[in-house]
């Protein structure tokens, strides 16, 4: 009988950071393709769900909870050293100014362009490109954006929030009309003062939670 084949989670985390989608690497410390840089994740041993592993992963590269996450795909063959590796993908959406990486050297993370990646392990450049597209498709019909947005924001941070994601501007009026049609977002009492710009009216997401239109 054949043995059962390895399993694994990796998790594709995504944040706009000044304007950019940028997405969580770690360098790996060990082989296979030792010194390179992968998406985080680790080997499936059964003892918890897949998701929970993958939100524990989230949690200790980060130490974001309760944030966006879903399953991207299961697939095989991204580990040529081990071809019959089945991987199950995930990916969350983090407030940058919320997360605190993990500090030790050993597999440090570090933030990366998604424009503008190293040569991956694994083929890892194509299940960020899948995880980009999932995620742009999504903004037109759900308000996953929440996730990479702190609780306040000004339309304009949510604006460049979309434009990371989507990689094109995107215009201001119709952006907003459609915005504060669609009911996902609401205004508050607040304002920020932006540089010499008269104070900015704060929103925010009406759920923190998926909502579909």
């Amino acid at each position: 009988m054949a043995p059962a084949p390895l399993v694994a989670t990796i998790l594709v985390i995504f944040a706009v950071v000044d304007g950019v989608l940028e997405v969580l690497l770690v360098h790996r410390s060990s082989d296979p393709e030792q010194g390179g840089w992968a998406l985080p994740g680790g080997r499936w041993d059964g003892s918890e769900s897949l998701e929970d592993a993958a939100s524990r992963k989230l949690v200790e590269e980060t130490g974001a909870r309760g944030v966006y996450l879903e399953q991207l795909f299961t697939t095989s063959g991204l580990d040529r050293s081990q071809p019959a590796a089945v991987a199950v993908a995930y990916f969350a959406l983090v407030d940058a100014s919320g997360v605190r990486l993990r500090e030790e050297q050993a597999w440090r993370p570090q933030w990366h362009r998604v424009a503008a990646l190293p040569p991956l392990a694994f083929e890892n450049n194509r299940v960020i490109e899948q995880a980009v597209a999932r995620v742009g498709a999504k903004l037109e019909y759900t308000n996953i954006a929440y996730g990479l947005l702190p609780d306040r924001f000004t339309l304009r941070e949510l604006q460049t929030t979309y434009e990371a994601i989507l990689g094109r501007p995107l215009d201001r009026r119709n952006f907003r009309k459609r915005m504060l049609s669609t009911g996902l977002i609401e205004g508050t009492e607040e304002r920020r003062r932006e540089g010499a710009h008269r104070p900015a009216r704060l929103y925010r997401f009406t759920a923190r939670e998926p909502i579909f239109l």
